[in-house]
């Protein structure tokens, strides 16, 4: 163990940690859930840091060597390297300063070290004077917020959802010819293709993907450089339009300063914002996967007009079960992003003043969604949606015994006619087809051109 120094007095850290004494606080003070910082928060607060060396040094406030090694030690926290390192609970201050001091001091130990230094002797490089230079937690934490949620969602989340529009696409497009029964409240309703069920499902997707690329584009306001309140102070004018220039450059991604310091830091109104548009995907997400799941529903007492593919045992008692994994984990997926959201808007209500007070909250729960909804589209493709079957013997068998095939006649024996034909069937067992024929009301060559469901399904051509 060795004995380091704050501005509050000595602490003992670990001899092997590469953070400081206030980290080492913040862990004594947070023993709440085990829950740290994500990963890519962590590779956001690393770009930071890095690219606060490179702008420092620019405009002549940092030394080559510092620059240098701050750099390489940020690289390394960036890499993952320190993972293990970032041991602050989420449920910490509100500013989330725990976690930028414990980037801080790792970044500055490890860029020490470089130099030749000794870690936790805060020389040659300071975890404030130099990894910290124009910097607050206040600018920091929210800059890293937008950087983290916009790289994980350009990277991550669209290009599975990309995937799973076009899993949903190719199977809309294999399945068109498969004509089926529709269903509203859960009763029987006219044919429907499951190409055109299915494309909608695609469509949802679709839609999805275009309200995530506008709302990503919120996130591209950056709050570094306003520093303590959004006034700037103690930093170089140019230096948050250079950090944005510099993360933009290393990422790959566009970001700019934010249009006023002073919102930046004082809201989480673009998080609240993306995090809604997250929850609409959710709200998507549940609804194919419950509709798959009941359609795959059986396989001897259920619908049964998809069959899906089988990826594990279903039971621990009952032998042969194969339960819609698969969907399931989906539809849990909606529910915790949708969750995710609540708090994410109780989080956005956090802002006091010139801080929003919720920042870890909001980064756990925001990237959280990103991360399980890009995992989870990726594993509904490749799990379920690649070995999708469809029993077409079933659907054709479900519309031939539908009482609501009497709909297409309604418009030529009349409405009340046609009723007592689905009556008469339903009392009966027998298809509408058949009491139709029974009642000579109309001749089977009409019946047949009148009951043809692929017809139902686009009847203005």
């Amino acid at each position: 163990m060795r004995t380091e120094k704050d501005s509050m007095g000595s602490m003992v850290v670990p001899d092997d940690a590469y953070y400081g004494a206030q980290t080492q606080r913040a862990v004594e003070n947070f023993p709440i859930s085990g829950i740290y910082m994500p990963p890519a928060m962590i590779r956001a607060l690393g770009m930071i840091k890095r690219s606060a060396a490179i702008v420092n040094a620019d405009l002549k406030q940092l030394d080559d060597k510092r620059k240098s090694a701050i750099i390489n030690a940020a690289e390394e926290v960036i890499d993952g390297k320190f993972d293990n390192q970032f041991l602050i609970d989420i449920f910490q201050t509100g500013s989330g300063t725990s976690s930028n001091m414990n980037t801080n001091e790792i970044i500055a130990n490890r860029a020490s070290e470089l130099l030749g230094g000794k870690i936790g002797s805060r020389e040659p490089v300071h975890p404030n004077d130099h990894v910290n230079m124009g910097q607050s937690s206040n600018d920091v934490i929210p800059t890293a917020i937008h950087i983290a949620a916009k790289i994980e969602i350009e990277k991550k989340l669209i290009p599975a959802l990309e995937m799973l529009h076009r899993g949903l696409d190719e199977k809309a497009k294999a399945w068109d010819h498969i004509v089926k029964i529709g269903r509203t409240h859960l009763q029987d309703a006219t044919p429907i293709r499951l190409g055109q069920e299915f494309s909608g499902y695609a469509a949802m997707v679709r839609s999805g993907i275009e309200r995530l690329h506008s709302a990503k584009d919120q996130l591209e306001g950056l709050a570094q450089g306003g520093t303590a309140v959004g006034t700037g102070i103690n930093t170089h004018a140019e230096f948050g339009a250079r950090i944005a220039k510099e993360v933009s450059s290393y990422t790959g991604i566009k970001f700019s300063e934010a249009d006023n310091h002073y919102e930046a830091q004082a809201t989480q109104d673009a998080a609240v914002l993306v995090s809604g548009v997250l929850k609409t995907v959710a709200v998507s997400f549940f609804k194919i996967a419950n509709d798959i799941r009941w359609l795959g529903s059986g396989p001897r007492a259920g619908l049964g007009e998809i069959v899906l593919p089988p990826v594990q045992p279903g039971s621990s008692i009952m032998p042969g079960k194969v339960n819609p994994v698969i969907c399931e984990s989906l539809i849990q997926i909606s529910a915790q992003v949708v969750g995710n959201d609540a708090a994410i808007t109780l989080g956005g209500l956090g802002g006091v003043f010139e801080l929003n007070l919720m920042l870890p909250l909001i980064t756990h729960n925001l990237l959280q969604s990103i991360e399980i909804m890009s995992n989870g589209a990726k594993m509904f493709n490749e799990k379920l949606l690649s070995g999708l079957e469809v029993d077409t013997q079933k659907c054709a068998d479900y519309i031939e015994g539908s009482l609501a095939m009497c709909t297409s006649l309604a418009p030529v024996i009349g409405y009340d006619n046609a009723a007592a034909i689905a009556h008469d069937a339903y009392e009966s067992g027998k298809t509408v087809r058949q009491i139709a024929l029974e009642k000579k009301i109309l001749d089977e060559e009409q019946l047949k051109e009148l009951l043809d469901p692929l017809s139902m399904t686009n009847p203005n051509k």
